[in-house]
């Protein structure tokens, strides 16, 4: 009988998705992506998930042109490209932890002062610090997390660093070992260091809380772009799918970002 036939076979066991989801855009979403594709591809293995790392302004385009099923951005979808008919899910927020030694007196700053401290050769006595040139730590240029550091603070080409390392552990370590030091880094990074503190922002802990709600200022969304005029297949709506799940919420949290509050 019919009714055999589907007990046999209940769809959530066995995927019946097959063919290929194209993902292009944000480099700083790389992490994030390749944890949920991966998950994705484990659970459907005829889908294929293809990521290229173009960034998030040609990743854009890719949506509106339909060169790729999902666009990604690192940066909230502006008027005009919403006007357009680009449509952005939030998949996740990227927090970012302003970090000093663990010797430092100062507790707190404001992103007008953090983005001074990065910018101008400073002395931390003009902060409420003891006496001393701050050494500002940064990540190499073409960095996600440099990225979103330097956009929300208004820093973009200006900073001066006195070393630029090519890991977010590498950072964390120089400030550990740096009284002086001042550094940014993913704050699921920093959660649980000795050594280093996050400061407050304007008053604000840097805590997955405060990034859900929005009132601590240093992040930014991780965002999938799709194109409202076209229906995505069935794969890549799957997919969108799953990554705007709670079943997502460990997976990108273990990539380093905070998930969408529910």
């Amino acid at each position: 009988t019919e009714e055999s036939t589907t007990e046999e076979a209940p769809a959530e066991e066995t995927s019946s998705l097959s063919g290929t989801v194209s993902t292009n855009g944000s480099t700083s979403m790389e992490s994030v992506i390749g944890i949920l594709s991966e998950q994705f591809m484990a659970d459907n293995p005829d889908v294929t998930v293809t990521y290229d790392p173009t960034g998030s302004g040609t990743g854009i385009e890719a949506a509106s042109s339909g060169s790729a099923d999902i666009g990604l951005s690192s940066r909230a979808l502006k008027d005009e490209e919403t006007a357009a008919g680009l449509e952005g899910t939030t998949v996740a927020l990227d927090g970012i932890a302003i970090i000093v030694n663990a010797e430092n007196p100062v507790e707190d700053l404001s992103v007008e002062q953090i983005a001074g401290l990065f910018t101008a050769t400073a002395d931390w006595s003009e902060v409420g610090g003891d006496a001393g040139s701050v050494a500002a730590i940064g990540r190499e240029a073409g960095s996600g997390t440099r990225d979103g550091f330097e956009s929300i603070t208004g820093t973009e080409d200006t900073c001066v660093l006195s070393q630029e390392l090519t890991s977010t552990g590498a950072v964390i370590e120089a400030v550990k070992s740096n009284p002086s030091a001042i550094g940014y880094a993913s704050l699921s990074a920093v959660e649980g260091q000795e050594g280093i503190k996050a400061i407050t922002v304007g008053g604000v802990a840097c805590t997955e809380e405060n990034v859900q709600n929005g009132s601590y200022e240093i992040q930014r969304p991780f965002v999938m772009v799709t194109n409202s005029a076209t229906e995505l297949s069935e794969p890549a709506q799957a997919f969108m799918d799953f990554a705007t799940s709670s079943d997502a919420d460990d997976l990108i949290r273990e990539a380093g970002a905070v998930p969408v509050a529910e």
